[in-house]
């Protein structure tokens, strides 16, 4: 599994998927990406430490992410993670975090010293198809709420069960309440939740600009950052 990357073409940033404790909510019904975990300090600093010791702070900035929220990563990597910041004089430091830990994130600011973009797995702003359907445990009802917390959310797109009209609102949203976003292209993997082809074809034809757009990611596969399986 690839661990680090260097992004050039969109917000330029290191990239480094560390290893945490099991996810604290784990039930989402599209993800099977939970499993990278563990419950042995001593083996996710080996491993953590090692993929941080790549980061050599060229581009001023670093993204920090792992199956679950950062607030999962064991004490040691955070405490190496601001050493790392401090020693490569990184500037940006982006994390992901569940709903569950909105009242936290400013800790993590403090901690940190630095600015954080924020990341959050909204996946959609329906929230009955994000809650009934993907069973994400996020209780806010408006992006208002989700705006007052966090910086940049993920959404999910072309999962059967989906409309146009469900995707065409959610970008609205992402656009208009956010200066930054990432969406993700579905992929199909493990669990029973499946990718929507027509949506695909849809999207991919409707959303090409995106392409272009400096403020929006759009991962086409999970991978796309290069980090992953």
């Amino acid at each position: 599994m690839e661990r680090y990357n260097l992004i050039t073409k969109k917000n330029p940033r290191e990239i480094v998927l560390l290893k945490g404790r099991p996810c604290a909510w784990g039930k989402c019904t599209f993800c099977d990406y939970i499993s990278d975990n563990s419950t042995d300090d001593a083996e996710m600093a080996n491993l953590n430490f090692q993929i941080l010791s790549r980061v050599s702070g060229r581009a001023g900035a670093l993204e920090v992410i792992n199956s679950g929220s950062c607030f999962e990563l064991p004490k040691s990597t955070l405490y190496r993670i601001r050493q790392v910041i401090k020693e490569k004089n990184i500037q940006q430091l982006f994390f992901e975090s569940h709903w569950i830990y909105r009242n936290r994130l400013q800790e993590m600011r403090e901690f940190m010293g630095i600015p954080i973009i924020f990341k959050i797995g909204v996946e959609t702003f329906d929230n009955g198809f994000r809650e009934n359907v993907l069973n994400k445990h996020a209780s806010f009802r408006t992006p208002e709420e989700v705006a007052f917390y966090f910086d940049s959310p993920c959404i999910m797109v072309c999962i059967k069960g989906q409309t146009k009209e469900m995707i065409d609102n959610d970008i609205r949203i992402l656009k208009k309440y956010f200066r930054m976003g990432t969406i993700n292209v579905f992929t199909n993997n493990s669990t029973a939740i499946q990718q929507d082809a027509q949506l695909v074809k849809w999207f991919l034809k409707k959303y090409a600009y995106l392409n272009e757009d400096s403020s929006i990611e759009v991962l086409y596969q999970n991978t796309d950052f290069g980090v992953g399986d």
